[in-house]
């Protein structure tokens, strides 16, 4: 259901984006799906026109995502390549790497990783050890990260590091960018339950030699330039969740209508009518915030996104979380079945609750700089 809220230009596009996701549907071809919507401008909706974008913000990406998702066909590289990757590019970037990157991350012709996780330090950018040193005009960079999504599809990857700051001695954070040849740079593959289209990986970096215009944005500019990905990030992870969702739901709604059990369909039963109807109250609460979130960050407000963007990616990863359970007990046993295509959301549905960020530290981040309560970490 469109809300009302939503200008024209919001609902033309989700419906232009539905008809696209309804056309591929949930046995979709990743690539497939990434190049027709690369043409018809939905990847690079949030980059400058400039550079072959379509001028708007992470609002109309959100809807992008969050629209492909409730047809059963969500391309989590979105989250990656046009969001984190693209958004700083855009804003802290050179004209150089401008010009190189957000044309093509526009287009679908190259897409982007972004790697922050760390075995040892998770997201907290302040335990971060990759490490970058000058080497007369070059950069080394040196450690590893886990957990980076779609790397073998990525022509580099954004990497999070720390450099020294020369007045202080202290490290602090840095992006660069990595080609996915570079020497030194390496992959490895990790095994997960989870079965998705994008694959998880570990990478080492030993030594691998960067040049001077590697580095993104300015050096000393540290988390300003990080949060600028990671709000994006929160508000698209909450888009694909809500998305994801949104599918679980109408599945189960379809099913409870048509299916009949003592001559009644099983959705006249409060049993079964009522947690759908709380499920479909959550999502839509969680898009609010997600709206809200976006707005705040297409309008300027790093600050207020920041605390919105968390809020926003807990609801959804909640409500996501709730919608693909009562789904599948909804369905029953049909629920854990193929043809139904439910089972596999409810391993997926976790991630949302997990990644970027899990929902404990959200919960941190709220009780101390939106509630004022002492830190606990």
């Amino acid at each position: 259901m469109l809300s009302a809220i939503e200008p024209p230009e919001h609902r033309a596009l989700r419906a232009a984006v539905s008809a696209l996701g309804a056309r591929h549907g949930r046995a979709y071809d990743r690539e497939e799906l990434w190049s027709e919507a690369a043409k018809l401008g939905y990847l690079g909706v949030n980059l400058p026109e400039a550079y072959g974008g379509g001028g708007a913000g992470i609002s109309e990406l959100s809807i992008v995502l969050e629209e492909l998702g409730a047809a059963g066909c969500p391309l989590l590289m979105m989250v990656v390549s046009p969001a984190i990757c693209g958004t700083v590019i855009a804003r802290f970037g050179t004209e150089h790497q401008k010009r190189t990157w957000l044309p093509a991350l526009a287009d679908g012709t190259r897409t982007m990783a972004f790697g922050i996780t760390e075995p040892d330090a998770g997201s907290n950018s302040h335990r971060i050890t990759t490490t970058a040193r000058r080497d007369g005009a070059d950069w080394l960079l040196t450690g590893r990260k886990v957990f980076i999504s779609g790397v073998d599809l990525a022509d580099a990857t954004l990497i999070v590091g720390r450099t020294e700051d020369a007045r202080t001695g202290s490290l602090k954070p840095c992006l660069f960018i990595v080609p996915r040849d570079a020497s030194g740079f390496t992959r490895r593959q990790i095994d997960m339950e989870l079965q998705a289209e994008e694959k998880q990986f570990e990478l080492t970096l030993d030594d691998v030699r960067l040049p001077a215009d590697a580095l993104v944005g300015d050096e000393d500019a540290g988390l300003l330039q990080l949060f600028a990905g990671l709000n994006p990030e929160r508000i698209m992870t909450a888009a694909f969740a809500i998305g994801m969702g949104r599918y679980a739901l109408a599945r189960a709604i379809e099913y409870a209508r048509e299916r009949t059990v003592w001559q009644a369909p099983i959705g006249a039963h409060q049993a079964i009518a009522h947690p759908l109807a709380q499920a479909h109250i959550d999502l839509e609460l969680a898009r609010l915030m997600m709206q809200k979130a976006a707005h705040l960050y297409d309008s300027g407000d790093d600050a207020g996104a920041g605390e919105a963007a968390n809020m926003a990616k807990y609801a959804a990863g909640e409500a996501c979380v709730k919608a693909v359970d009562q789904a599948v007990h909804t369905l029953g046993g049909n629920g854990l079945t193929r043809e139904f295509g439910l089972a596999s959301l409810i391993t997926a549905a976790r991630v949302a609750r997990i990644a970027p960020v899990s929902r404990e530290m959200i919960l941190n981040y709220v009780s101390h700089q939106t509630l004022g309560l002492p830190k606990s970490y």
